[in-house]
């Protein structure tokens, strides 16, 4: 029932704009609208604060089927997972009543600040500082790569609060727009998913109340750490849903498309395609409902888990797209056609929350 009315709304609210957000490079607020309409913008806040107080297999199926036909909109749903994750897992009650409420309602999203530039796959390598004054912390520093950013009413900010421990020294923060000192850079002019934002954030003496400090002091990494074990499997969502639209805009155009004299569908080069993408596919969901099962029972191995999901599933979608984009041909080099965005949009499920390289040593040190 739930993927049916997602779907439903998905196509009726949200396919309609996809091509038209991706070549204006705008945020998607057609969708924003519908997701927050239908209750879907973050299913998984709590129901004791407003939300929907969905489990993390719901949250998946969400955002699957937005991914299906828009990958910019999906991260809508799992953006606002990520950047309020860490407040939920370790904040305190005020601030999760305080901002849990407001981001169930709607009226703000979330972001979340870890990567640095010079702090990507080493992000306890960050330089962004956090220094006690009073009753107030002071933030100065760059977080780059973030999704939503200038969008988002609020961000989860990791910065270090005792240099000489390195990830121990990390704490996090709950850092707001409107709080002086915060600025963005321009967009960055991305090869996929350009319907969604991604600056730069400029912390420039930013003085926040020491109470926004999420969980204690020096415990923002571990924080930060175990988010992704969680949030990971909504790119794997994403990278599902990226591969389930290609593979089904696929299987309709070769019933359609015909040459010598016969649909290209009834030839065997072309149905053994869409089998392998197919079956690449539904293993991709098995692994990502498996790890999202894992991820609201705490299971010991969720941190396997996550990335094995998070992994397989994106080199999944990436080889589903470029297969799809060949069984369109020329056709499906053009932007006529959903697919070559949706080639596009796979390739960054790759890469962020963690490389697919980065995950492979996760799961290498995680083995079940």
């Amino acid at each position: 029932m739930l993927r049916d009315a997602v779907r439903s709304m998905a196509e009726a609210k949200i396919a309609p704009y996809a091509a038209a957000v991706d070549e204006e490079a705008r945020f998607p607020r057609e969708a924003r609208d519908a997701l927050v309409a239908g209750d879907l913008h973050a299913v998984h806040v709590p129901e004791e604060y407003g939300g929907a107080g969905a489990d993390a297999l719901a949250t998946v199926i969400v955002i699957e089927e937005v991914a299906r036909v828009c990958a910019s909109s999906s991260l809508i749903p799992a953006v606002n997972k990520l950047g309020s994750l860490p407040v939920i897992l370790s904040g305190s009650e005020a601030l999760k009543k305080r901002y849990m409420t407001l981001l169930a309602k709607g009226d703000a999203m979330f972001s979340y600040c870890l990567s640095e530039p010079d702090a990507g796959s080493d992000a306890a390598g960050m330089k962004t500082k956090a220094v006690r004054d009073g009753d107030d912390y002071v933030l100065n520093g760059v977080k780059r790569w973030i999704t939503n950013a200038g969008e988002s009413e609020y961000y989860t900010v990791m910065a270090v609060t005792d240099p000489s421990k390195r990830s121990k020294g990390i704490s996090a923060f709950v850092v707001e727009k409107s709080d002086p000192g915060v600025s963005f850079g321009a967009p960055e002019k991305k090869l996929g998913i350009k319907g969604s934002p991604t600056r730069e954030v400029y912390l420039d003496n930013v003085r926040i109340p020491a109470d926004r400090m999420i969980g204690e002091e020096g415990t923002g990494f571990a924080t930060a750490m175990k988010t992704l074990d969680h949030t990971r499997i909504t790119i794997a969502a994403q990278a599902l849903g990226i591969a389930q639209g290609a593979l089904d805009y696929a299987k309709g155009y070769v019933k359609e498309r015909k040459q010598f004299g016969k649909p290209i569908a009834d030839f065997q080069g072309i149905q053994f395609m869409l089998a392998d993408m197919a079956m690449k596919t539904s293993a991709a969901r098995a692994l990502t409902y498996q790890a999202a099962a894992a991820s609201e029972r705490g299971d010991a191995d969720l941190t396997y888990q996550g990335a094995a999901a998070k992994c397989f599933a994106s080199d999944v979608a990436m080889e589903v797209t470029t297969d799809a984009v060949q069984l369109l041909g020329g056709y499906g080099y053009t932007r006529d056609y959903p697919v070559e965005r949706m080639m596009r949009d796979a390739k960054i499920t790759q890469i962020y929350e963690g490389t697919n390289q980065v995950q492979r040593i996760v799961m290498a040190r995680n083995l079940p």
